[in-house]
């Protein structure tokens, strides 16, 4: 059954790869709108930001990373939705294959487009000054961190791809996803906020995932942060995939 599951599963993502091999604006659509609120607060609205001895490319990157992926996950939903009414699922349940592996080919998928749209916004983030001293375990973290992220709200992704009644409503669950980073610590420290903005911004995932990315990269102590950002992306992941695969039951029983 194992061999069978990933065998399916690689064939299975192998398609949605193509998908999206073909039509690479979409990645390049993820990376747009991160890398235009990069230079918008670093060159417009940086000089204006104590950040201490931080440089401000360097101390916002990590929220524009979360933003990134925020972006990038919405295409996951699409690409569902589309089978959904495409009637591919339907063909699916006629072929001997491993019911679960047509989920995970677009969660994989998801993962891979997002880390090289993650990847092409660094890119852009070294041009405008973006450096780290952080060695090669550090970096590590970084990625398992935001791997751990994409998989997290890939599989929230995932529901309303199955559940929704339009292109318009399989999309639009991510704007509150992008929106999250800008309360929290990614732009600007959370004591110059005001007393409930600051409550929010010091206890949601942004917050701490944030910390914990940047405390990685520019070798200072990143404290409970890490152990509070992975506890976040571990719930936040386990809750999605328990309701992801309840939603998948219903629309194929």
């Amino acid at each position: 059954m194992a061999t069978h599951f990933w065998g399916d599963t690689a064939v299975l993502t192998g398609r949605t790869m193509r998908h999206v091999t073909r039509s690479l604006d979409t990645i390049i659509t993820t990376a747009i709108t991160p890398i235009a609120i990069m230079l918008l607060f670093v060159y417009v609205f940086g000089g204006a930001i104590d950040t201490g001895s931080v440089s401000y490319v360097n101390y916002m990157l990590p929220g524009i990373l979360l933003i990134t992926i925020a972006s990038g996950i919405s295409y996951t939903a699409f690409r569902l939705f589309t089978d959904m009414r495409g009637g591919i699922f339907e063909r699916f349940q006629s072929m001997p294959i491993a019911r679960s592996g047509v989920l995970w080919a677009h969660v994989l998928t998801s993962l891979v487009a997002n880390v090289i749209s993650l990847a092409v916004v660094i890119g852009v983030a070294l041009i405008m000054g973006f450096r780290s001293g952080a060695g090669v375990l550090p970096w590590l973290g970084v990625a398992g961190i935001l791997v751990l992220f994409i998989l997290a709200l890939t599989w929230i992704a995932v529901i309303p791809g199955l559940t929704a009644k339009s292109i318009d409503g399989a999309s639009a669950f991510s704007y509150p996803l992008i929106f999250l980073p800008f309360i929290s610590s990614a732009f600007v420290p959370t004591d110059t906020m005001p007393g409930p903005v600051r409550a929010f911004a010091d206890h949601q995932p942004a917050t701490s995932i944030v910390n914990t990315i940047r405390g990685l990269l520019t070798q200072q102590p990143v404290g409970t942060d890490i152990w509070i950002a992975l506890a976040w992306c571990a719930g936040i992941l386990v809750v999605a995939y328990i309701f992801a695969n309840m939603s998948y039951r219903r629309r194929i029983s």
